[in-house]
C-alpha cells in the first residue's frame, strides 16, 4: 500500500496525499518530452547530429544548462545558461560544471562516430572564478574530419543511459568485469576511481552518510524549495518545460490544477511529507549493494569538467553491463548545512580537502529499468542569430 503524506495548501493547512519521492522521475512521460531520446535520425547537419546526442547527457536536477552557439561554421561554442543554476545546493557551480563535462563527453563520442576529431579547448577566454560562473564560454569545439579517429563502443549506449533512482537488488553483486570496465572508463584527468561492495567494511558507513545527507537536504528549506522550483507536475507541465523533476501522481496533479498545492513554501522538517521522503530514500540506500566514487586532486574548473566527462563514460560503461546508477551529490555539496556529511565522506574516502575533492559518489546495482528523463530538444539550447 502506498504511504500517505501531507501536501501544503495555498493559504495554509495541509491534506494527506500520496506523494512520490522528489528524487524520482515518472515513467509516464508525454511523447514530446522524451522525443529527443529517439536520436537525430537522418539529421543532415553534422553539428546538429552531434549535439542531438550531447543534450542527452546527465545534468544536476535535470536543468540542462547548456547554451550552444553555432554561428561560426565548423565550431561549437558552449556556454552556461546562468538562468539554470542551483545557488542553494550548488553554490559554487561545481555540479553545473560537471554537467557541462558530461555534455562534452557525449559530444566527443558522437563526433568520433562520424569520423570527426573534436578539438575541445576548455575556458578559451579564461577559467571561471572558483566561487562563481560567469558569461565566458566553457568550451570551444572545433570539428575536423580525421580518418584515423577511433569510434568508441560507449557511443552505442547513449540512448539507453538513464539515471535509476529505484530500489536496487541487494543480493545481486556487480561482476568484476563491470567494475573493470567502469574503472577503465574513469581513467582520465588524474582521477582516482574506487568502489565498495557487499562485505566491505565501508559499506554500512557509506549508507549512513548518504542517508544523513539526504535527511539534511529534506529539512533545509532553501534546498527543498530549489527542488520545488523545478518540480514539473502532470503531463502538461512536463511537456511545457521538458526539464527538472517530473511528478505525475494523479492526486497531486489534481490538487495542483485546483491551485491547492503550494510550491512556494518548504514543508516543515517534521511533516509527513519530509518523513516520507526520508523513509523512501532510506529504503533505497539500504538496498544498495555497492557505491563508486571519483576523487580529484584540487578542484579547478577544468578538473570539474573533466570529472563530468569521466562520470559520463562510467555510466555508459555501467549501462553496457545492464547496471543501474544514481549520483549521491547531497554529501558532496558545499552549502553550510552539509558540512558534516561532506567532511565524513571525504575522510572515509581518504580525500582530505582542499588538496582533494570527491567529485562523484554514486550508488550502483541492478534494478528494474526506468524510462528517460525529459529533454528540451536541441533548438532550446541554441543561441539565436
Amino acid at each position: 500500500m502506498q504511504r500517505r503524506a501531507f501536501v501544503r495548501l495555498v493559504g495554509g493547512g495541509s491534506i494527506a496525499v500520496a506523494l512520490p519521492p522528489l528524487a524520482g522521475c515518472s515513467q509516464a512521460m508525454p511523447p514530446e518530452a522524451v522525443a529527443a531520446w529517439q536520436g537525430p535520425g537522418a539529421e543532415p547537419d553534422l553539428r546538429r547530429w552531434i549535439l542531438a546526442h550531447a543534450i542527452l547527457a546527465p545534468h544536476s536536477h535535470n536543468l540542462q544548462s547548456w547554451l550552444v552557439d553555432l554561428r561560426t561554421p565548423g565550431q561549437i561554442l558552449l556556454r552556461c545558461d546562468r538562468e539554470r543554476l542551483l545557488p542553494a545546493t550548488d553554490p559554487f557551480g561545481r555540479q553545473i560544471m560537471m554537467s557541462h563535462g558530461t555534455f562534452l563527453e557525449l559530444l566527443d563520442l558522437a563526433a568520433r562516430e562520424r569520423g570527426q576529431r573534436a578539438g575541445i579547448t576548455l575556458f578559451p577566454d579564461g577559467e571561471f572564478d572558483p566561487q562563481r560562473i560567469d558569461d565566458r564560454p566553457v568550451a570551444l569545439v572545433r570539428l575536423q574530419p580525421d580518418p584515423t579517429v577511433a569510434r568508441d563502443p560507449l557511443f552505442a549506449h547513449i540512448l539507453r543511459r538513464h539515471t535509476n533512482r529505484k530500489v536496487y537488488d541487494p543480493a545481486r553483486p556487480i561482476p568484476d568485469a563491470a567494475w573493470q570496465a567502469m574503472a577503465a572508463a574513469a581513467a582520465r584527468g588524474g582521477l582516482r576511481f574506487g568502489h565498495t561492495a557487499a562485505g566491505d567494511a565501508q559499506l554500512p558507513r557509506q549508507r549512513e552518510i548518504a542517508a544523513e545527507a539526504w535527511r539534511i537536504e529534506m529539512v533545509t528549506p532553501a534546498a527543498m524549495l530549489e527542488s520545488f522550483q523545478v518540480l514539473r507536475i502532470g503531463t502538461a507541465e512536463i511537456a511545457r518545460h521538458r526539464d527538472g523533476l517530473s511528478l505525475t501522481d494523479p492526486f497531486v496533479v489534481a490538487m495542483t490544477r485546483l491551485g491547492l498545492f503550494d510550491r512556494t513554501k518548504a514543508p516543515a522538517p517534521d511533516s509527513m511529507t519530509v518523513r516520507q521522503q526520508i523513509d523512501d530514500f532510506g529504503k533505497k540506500i539500504a538496498s544498495t549493494p555497492a557505491f563508486l566514487w571519483m576523487v580529484s586532486e584540487g578542484n579547478r574548473r577544468t578538473t570539474q569538467v573533466e570529472a563530468g566527462r569521466a562520470y559520463a563514460r562510467v555510466q555508459l560503461a555501467a549501462t553496457a553491463h545492464g547496471i543501474a546508477m544514481q549520483p549521491l551529490q547531497q554529501s558532496l555539496q558545499e552549502y553550510r548545512e552539509q558540512a558534516g556529511p561532506y567532511a565524513a565522506i571525504h575522510a572515509l574516502l581518504q580525500a582530505p580537502p582542499p588538496a582533494h575533492t570527491v567529485q562523484m559518489w554514486a550508488r550502483v546495482g541492478f534494478a528494474e529499468a526506468v524510462g528517460p528523463a525529459p529533454r528540451r530538444g536541441l533548438d532550446a539550447h541554441l543561441v539565436k542569430a
